[in-house]
């Protein structure tokens, strides 16, 4: 794994150390698509609350996964150094978990083009947490949010990827 990591060079440092852009318009126009995950710890109380709609602020879910969706989107503008992308799918998807108790966020994101979309996805993910939090911070504030990563990748020069709690 270090020797993998020794032989990568860090594509948005030029020469002196400096950041720069990375210049795709030499790169091949293919499908990717990247999936990331996370999730909002909370009391099974406001679980309960947020599953029946009452919270002070409305519909927590939708709210949420449309700021994913927005976030997505906007993703160009958040992070320095992103290509702004057209995304050709984005779906935001907030699943209960007593286990936890609290929600475990998914976010996929697809596109046709030079550069991946892992950023796209982690945005919605992180967006669509915070957003979570937002909306149901009346009832507790002390929920967490955690574990937000990177669970796949397919397309692009790179190849594949598959974080290895996905296999």
């Amino acid at each position: 794994m270090q020797e993998q990591r020794e032989n990568q060079k860090l594509t948005h440092l030029n020469a002196e150390g400096e950041a720069q852009m990375v210049d795709i318009s030499k790169k091949q126009s293919t499908r990717r698509e990247a999936i990331a995950v996370g999730r909002v710890r909370m009391s099974a109380e406001t679980l309960a609350a947020i599953a029946a709609g009452n919270t002070p602020k409305g519909d927590v879910i939708a709210t949420a996964k449309l700021a994913g969706i927005m976030a997505a989107k906007q993703t160009a503008n958040l992070i320095p150094l992103c290509h702004p992308l057209a995304l050709h799918k984005i779906e935001v998807q907030l699943t209960p978990d007593p286990q936890l108790p609290g929600y475990q966020i998914q976010a996929s994101v697809t596109t046709k083009a030079e550069t991946g979309v892992e950023m796209e996805a982690l945005t919605a993910v992180s967006i669509a947490a915070l957003t979570l939090y937002d909306m149901a911070k009346a009832l507790e504030k002390s929920m967490a949010i955690e574990a937000i990563y990177l669970l796949s990748k397919t397309g692009g020069k790179s190849g594949d990827y598959f974080h290895q709690q996905a296999t």
